[in-house]
């Protein structure tokens, strides 16, 4: 993520990430050249146990077509004060988050696919991520920008 300004660093990410966040996340199948894109809401909700429901929902377009979106995840308190660990909804472990220098990458093997992740905070409202997906079903790219959005409630 190169180009951007210097990263802004975050002491508690779950506390950062709380609330409504506006997102739009280009998709690059590197393979095909084929492109789409997903514009929507992301919703970083308190589960009054610590940690936070991040429900993802908005549009999806590929090759034309546009459909429904959604996706929802799991963040909790990590192991050091001020990062999360991300699950899915199941339990299963997602990636971890430290967000406390502004800047983090993530590992996940996904199956035969390895999913490599940036993220890079860019202000009090201005986030980042990008992923790099690679294996023998999967090239793909998908960066996503997310603007806090301050006309919605948490």
């Amino acid at each position: 993520m190169t180009g951007r300004a210097a990263p802004f660093p975050v002491p508690d990410v779950l506390a950062y990430l709380a609330g409504t966040w506006r997102v739009e996340r280009t998709v690059r199948d590197l393979s095909t050249g084929a492109e789409g894109r997903f514009t929507g809401t992301v919703r970083f909700t308190p589960d009054g146990g610590g940690r936070l429901r991040q429900h993802e929902s908005g549009t999806f377009v590929w090759q034309g077509t546009p459909r429904p979106a959604e996706r929802t995840l799991d963040f909790e308190p990590g192991v050091e004060q001020g990062t999360a660990l991300v699950r899915f909804t199941d339990g299963r472990p997602f990636h971890d988050l430290d967000l406390r220098s502004g800047r983090h990458t993530a590992d996940h093997p996904c199956a035969q696919d390895l999913y490599k992740g940036e993220f890079e905070v860019q202000d009090e409202g201005h986030w980042h991520m990008r992923w790099r997906v690679r294996g023998p079903a999967k090239d793909l790219v998908l960066t996503t920008d997310c603007t806090r959005d301050n006309t919605q409630s948490s």
